[in-house]
Order: structure tokens, then C-alpha cells, then sequence
């Protein structure tokens, strides 16, 4: 018995293939009137209009990670560029830094050498290295010594005033004895008055003594003392020390006077090293008194 086929449930239609031509065909001819006529431009932009929606939510996770991509890479390079900016600024700040240094310095250079020709003797110029790191004591080693022509004795000024004197030499540094050291005094003159009296170093503090002069003695407060010049080492007129303090008992003889060094003692590095006005008072080293310059400047009584 023959096998029958079930009849359809709806009546078929032209066959694939006919459809297939026929559509072909529809889609060459409107091809060739959009063409030539540009009839379907109105009909391909309402589709295009009505599909605009789905492209958007088609392209949204692509234009999502576009974007958080550029973000991170937008916000790496602001971190590395912020990175190298602040590393900028702190070098450049430091240059800075190091340039107003570097202007001072030379400002107390001019300053210092504009104090040279002034100076009758031949002079030096010296950079202090470190100082002494004895606290009861207030020197300081410069980087000048005997294999420079630098000798024992030689006054340290810059362009201020005195600052100490050169107490001990080795062949490529020196010892400078600043004045406010208890071992060193200088011959001191009143620029007011011309008093004469000998400045001793305190040693406790940044001050000079002007010891054993007399209660009624002519000298006041702010009273500029310069060095006198008859001990042969220092140069006569070079600023000392103010008058900062007078304390008169009745009870004592002798005045209390205290002064500070108009020198920048502990300010500047460079200093000027001058050759002695008496080269045969030079040397404090053959007399060993209890202050460096006590053989040329001896205590009063």
C-alpha cells in the first residue's frame, strides 16, 4: 500500500525559486530607480531614524568601555604628569633655595672685597670649613694655611669688622680665635672719644668685656669701638664691637661694660685674612699667655 502524503494544511504558495527571481528582480529595479531618481532617500531616512534607538543601545557597551578606558588613561597620565610636577617643584624649589644662597654669597663677596683696598696691609681671602667643636671654646679652621702665606697672628675681618685672629697654622688650614673667645683680646679705641682699653672675648656667650676701666669712665651706650692699632697686628679704625650694656656700683671700682662684635661671627663663610702692620709681632706662638694677643695688649690694673 502506497504511502500517501497528508494534504497541506494551507495551500502552498509560487515555489522558492520563483520567489527568489522575482524578488532579485524587484531589488534590481528599485536599485536602478533610486539611482537614477533618488525616489527611496525620504524612505531610507525614516528607517534610518526609527532604527537610531536600537544602533544606540546596539553601541552602548562598546562606547561604555571607550570611555572608561580613556578615563583611566586620562586619570594615569594626570597622576604621572602630577608625579613629575612635584618632583619638579621640589628641584627647582631647592635650586631656588640655592640660588638666593649663592646671591647672598656673592653680595657678602662684594661686600667683602670691596673692603681690600681700603686695607694698608696685603689680605687673603679665606672660607671657614667647619668650627670648633669644643662648646667652651669659639674658633674656627678656614681653608687657608702655611702653603698659602698665611701665619700665625694675622687678624680675620670681613666687610663688617674684625672677626678673630689667626692663633694657630698648618700647611692647608688655619685656627681663626673669634672675639668673642675668652683667650683673645683685642687694643680697642672709642671712635667717640678715643678712650684706648683692651676687649676681651666672655667666652659664655656671644659678648666682649671691657674690663677695668674706671665708674666715671666717658663711654655710653652704642659707643662704636674700632681697634686702635698700637699692638701691630690689627689694622687702626677696624670696627670691633657696640656698647650694649653699662652696669656702675658704687660699691666697685671698676665699670661693667658689655659689647657685641658688629662682625657677622657666625653669618658669613668668607673672610679676610690681613697680613700684620709689625711682621715681627706676627707670631704669638714663642710667649704662651693665657689670651692670644695678652703679650701685645696686657690686662690693665
Amino acid at each position: 500500500m502506497e504511502h500517501q502524503q497528508p494534504p497541506a494544511f494551507f495551500v502552498r504558495g509560487p515555489s522558492p525559486l520563483a520567489r527568489l527571481a522575482f524578488f532579485g528582480m524587484l531589488s534590481i529595479v528599485l536599485m536602478a530607480v533610486d539611482a537614477r531618481l533618488h525616489t527611496l532617500n525620504e524612505i531610507r531616512q525614516g528607517f534610518s531614524a526609527l532604527l537610531h534607538p536600537l544602533e544606540v543601545i546596539a553601541n552602548s557597551p562598546l562606547v561604555l568601555y571607550r570611555q572608561a578606558r580613556d578615563h583611566l588613561a586620562s586619570r594615569n597620565a594626570l597622576m604621572l604628569e602630577n608625579r613629575k610636577l612635584r618632583q619638579a617643584n621640589l628641584y627647582y624649589g631647592a635650586e631656588l633655595q640655592r640660588y638666593q644662597a649663592l646671591e647672598a654669597e656673592n653680595a657678602h663677596l662684594r661686600g667683602l672685597l670691596g673692603t681690600q683696598p681700603h686695607l694698608p696691609q696685603p689680605s687673603l681671602t679665606a672660607e671657614i670649613m667647619h668650627a670648633n667643636r669644643n662648646p667652651f671654646t669659639h674658633k674656627v679652621i678656614v681653608d687657608r694655611g702655611a702653603q698659602h702665606g698665611v701665619t700665625p697672628g694675622q687678624a680675620a675681618v670681613d666687610e663688617l669688622g674684625v672677626i678673630g685672629q689667626v692663633t694657630r697654622v698648618y700647611p692647608f688650614s688655619s685656627e681663626v680665635t673669634l672675639v668673642n673667645d675668652q683667650d683673645l683680646a683685642i687694643p680697642v679705641q672709642v671712635e667717640r672719644n678715643g678712650l684706648r682699653a683692651i676687649a676681651f672675648g666672655n667666652g659664655r656667650d656671644n659678648a666682649i668685656d671691657l674690663p677695668y676701666l674706671p665708674v666715671n669712665v666717658d663711654i655710653r651706650e652704642g659707643d662704636r669701638l674700632v681697634t686702635s692699632g698700637i699692638d701691630g697686628i690689627y689694622p687702626t679704625g677696624l670696627a670691633v664691637a657696640k656698647v650694649v650694656r653699662i652696669e656702675r656700683k658704687v660699691d666697685t671700682p671698676f665699670a661693667r661694660i658689655v659689647c657685641a662684635p658688629v662682625a657677622g661671627v657666625d653669618v658669613h663663610r668668607q673672610i679676610l685674612l690681613i697680613a700684620s702692620t709689625n711682621p715681627a709681632q706676627s707670631d704669638p706662638s714663642p710667649i704662651p699667655p693665657p689670651r692670644s694677643t695678652a703679650k701685645h695688649a696686657p690686662r690693665q690694673h
